[in-house]
Parts: structure tokens; C-alpha cells; sequence
């Protein structure tokens, strides 16, 4: 990758902006300022044109920031070069020269950079010298310290080895009585660390709790989010598969739980585990509101779509679509532009996730979203 690579993106960045303004009215005009239902609209836009796909991440990584320090990867830059109408990213480079004043600008940086870089040799090269000089003599003057005091400590060498030697084997007995003590120690603190370690799970019991559809009596089919809570703690939060069972193993007489699953009321439930079955069916009562709001998004049927929705959903609800990225979390959003991003024909609907909704007199009042990613997306 060279720095011209870097100028040629910056480049194509710009003329992808000026491509998608052609046909359409985004928040901003400016790409970097782009969010949310914009972002979705462009990725929709550029699957029609260039029958590919880049993540929300992979937007914000490069188009939230000018100028980037690295190029993506060649995937991205021939599908971004096919949806300005090159054919790829070399032939874009080939036919779309960059300006040459911004190539003077360019080379005259580079220029005092080298300039810089060339001095700097030759400033080290004069203080060599003058190191390599003093260095003998430093090293001259060393050795000779040394050898004094090995003259000053050879008398007293002979003396202090004998007295050494006494005083080892009279302390010899004591030394192995310090020895065996401190393993029988040692062996003592390790039992008690594994019974402290092992302790709760010898008076753990395990439960199984099978959660099941209240109207038809069959496995849920959809995941299913448990909250353990207790007093005093933070909540412990487990997910559980479609058609998978909830395993949980505790030493507490007592259990409290909140369960949720994307079709389901959410529920507390508390149990009593002292006489508890080992294996329990849970039924979850179906939240019908859910279930028509995911119906009507993937409905073909666009008029009545709008239609249903527009009577289903209060004037004043409040319509939250949450991000799963490191740069909006939560974006609010009118009924009338919630209706029309469901009615708007694009397959990012197929990954729609209903989080949350409640319901005041017949009419839902709060909506809580989200637009998971697709497994096909460019990362």
C-alpha cells in the first residue's frame, strides 16, 4: 500500500457520495455524516448496483473518518469502484488520475521528510569519534580497579571459607526439621484451598426447566434470555437455544428468574427449589403484537402493510431502533417514518429483531428494534 493508494480512496469516497446523491435525499450530503436509516437506505442502494454488500462497521471504519491511515479490503474497493461504473479498482485507478496539484502538495511533504531523515545520519557519525576515544581508556581504568580488590579480599578468603563451613554443619539438623515442616505447611494449605474450591459444588443440585408455547403446548422455537436474579447481586444473564432446555445448578433453596423471548410476554418467575422436580415445563404466553409487527415486515403486500400498521400503532408510540455498533447505540424515530421503513422493499427486513413493545388500550405505545447483521456482510 503506498500513500498515492490512500489519495486514489479518498478520491473514490467522494464519488461514491456524488453517486447516491444523484437519486436520492439522505439527512446530510456529506457521507462522514451519515447514520442510522441513511446507512441502511446507501447499503440497499448499493446492492442493486454493485450486488454486494459492506457492514455497518466496515462504513463507519472508513467513511466516518478522511483521510484513513489504511486502505480496505480489495473486495470492498472493487465493489465501491463498480457502483461509481468502473469495473473494478485497478481500472478505476487506470482511468481516474488523481489532480496533479494535489500530487505537487503531496511529493513536497515527502521531500522535507527525507530532508529531515538525511541530517540525522550525519550528526551521528561526528559524536562516533569522540566515543570510540574515550572508550579504551574508560576500560583500562576498570580492569585495574578490579584487580585491586581481588588483592585486597585473596588474604581473608582462606579464614572465612573454614568459619563458613563450621556453621553449615552444625545448622544442618535444624535446616531439615525447617525443610519437612514447611511441606506438611504447604500440604495443609493446598487441602484447604481445594475443599474451599470444591465446596459449593458438593452441595449443588442441578434443575432443568423446558420452556413451551401456552397456546399450543409446543418447544418455543425461538431463542429464550433468562435473568437469574438475587438479593443483593447484579442479575446473571443466560441464553438458551431454540428448542433447547435451561440447565442451572445451585446450592439456594430459592430461584428467581426473569424469561423473555423475542414472541413471548416477558415473565418473573420464582420457584422454590426445596421439593422442586428436577425437570419443569415452563409456559410462555404468546405476545401476539410482536408476532404481527415481524408478519406485517414480511408482508409483499406494501398498501396493506401500511395500513395495518398505521392502526395498530399509536400516534404518540414512541419508536426506538437500537445499533450494534461502537458509535450510536439508540436513534428515536417518528410512527410515520417507522411505517415507511417497514414498507421500504429492501432485505435488511429480513433481519429485523423486535426487542420490546407495550401496549396501552388496544394500541402499541413503544417499539424497541433492531436490524441485526447478515452473515454475508463484507466485514
Amino acid at each position: 500500500m503506498t500513500d498515492l493508494d490512500l489519495l486514489y480512496f479518498e478520491q473514490l469516497k467522494i464519488l461514491v457520495q456524488a453517486k447516491y446523491l444523484e437519486n436520492h435525499s439522505p439527512s446530510y450530503d456529506d457521507i462522514s455524516r451519515w447514520k442510522g436509516i441513511d446507512i441502511v437506505y446507501f447499503q440497499e442502494d448499493l446492492r442493486k448496483k454493485a450486488k454486494g454488500n459492506i457492514s455497518e462497521k466496515t462504513f463507519y471504519t472508513y467513511f466516518k473518518t478522511s483521510p484513513v491511515s489504511k486502505l480496505p479490503r480489495i473486495d470492498m474497493l472493487n465493489l465501491l469502484s463498480l457502483y461509481v461504473g468502473f469495473a473494478s479498482w485497478y481500472e478505476y485507478k487506470k482511468l481516474k488520475k488523481i489532480p496533479e496539484e494535489i500530487l505537487e502538495d503531496k511529493a513536497s511533504e515527502s521531500e522535507a521528510i527525507n530532508h529531515t531523515i538525511e541530517i540525522l545520519p550525519k550528526e551521528e557519525e561526528k559524536r562516533q569519534p569522540i566515543q570510540e576515544e574515550e572508550a579504551p581508556k574508560t576500560i583500562h581504568k576498570e580492569s585495574i580497579e578490579k584487580d585491586e580488590q581481588m588483592v585486597l579480599i585473596n588474604p581473608s578468603l582462606e579464614s572465612s571459607s573454614i568459619e563458613s563451613l563450621h556453621e553449615n554443619l552444625s545448622a544442618s539438623p535444624w535446616l531439615q526439621i525447617k525443610k519437612y515442616l514447611w511441606i506438611g505447611v504447604s500440604i495443609i494449605l493446598a487441602c484447604l484451598l481445594a475443599l474451599l474450591i470444591f465446596y459449593d459444588r458438593l452441595f449443588e443440585k442441578t434443575y432443568e426447566f423446558k420452556f413451551v408455547d401456552a397456546d399450543r403446548s409446543q418447544a418455543v422455537q425461538n431463542s429464550v434470555e433468562i435473568k437469574v436474579l438475587k438479593a443483593g447481586e447484579s442479575p446473571i444473564t443466560y441464553r438458551v437455544k431454540p428448542n433447547e432446555n435451561f440447565i442451572y445448578s445451585t446450592k439456594d433453596k430459592n430461584l428467581k428468574m426473569v424469561v423473555s423471548s423475542i414472541f413471548y410476554r416477558t415473565d418473573t418467575l420464582i420457584r422454590n427449589l426445596e421439593n422442586a422436580p428436577e425437570i419443569e415445563t415452563i409456559e410462555l404466553k404468546p405476545n401476539e403484537y410482536n408476532m404481527m409487527l415481524y408478519s406485517y415486515s414480511t408482508s409483499k403486500d406494501f398498501k396493506r402493510r401500511r395500513a395495518e400498521l398505521g392502526n395498530l400503532i399509536s400516534d404518540k408510540a414512541i419508536i426506538y431502533q437500537v445499533f450494534d455498533n461502537q458509535y450510536f447505540n439508540v436513534e428515536t424515530m417518528t410512527k410515520q417514518r417507522y411505517i415507511d421503513f417497514l414498507s421500504l422493499p429492501t432485505t435488511s427486513l429480513e433481519n429485523l429483531d423486535v426487542i420490546e413493545t407495550k401496549i396501552d388500550k388496544g394500541k402499541i405505545v413503544l417499539i424497541k428494534f433492531r436490524i441485526k447483521k447478515s452473515h454475508d456482510e463484507i466485514k
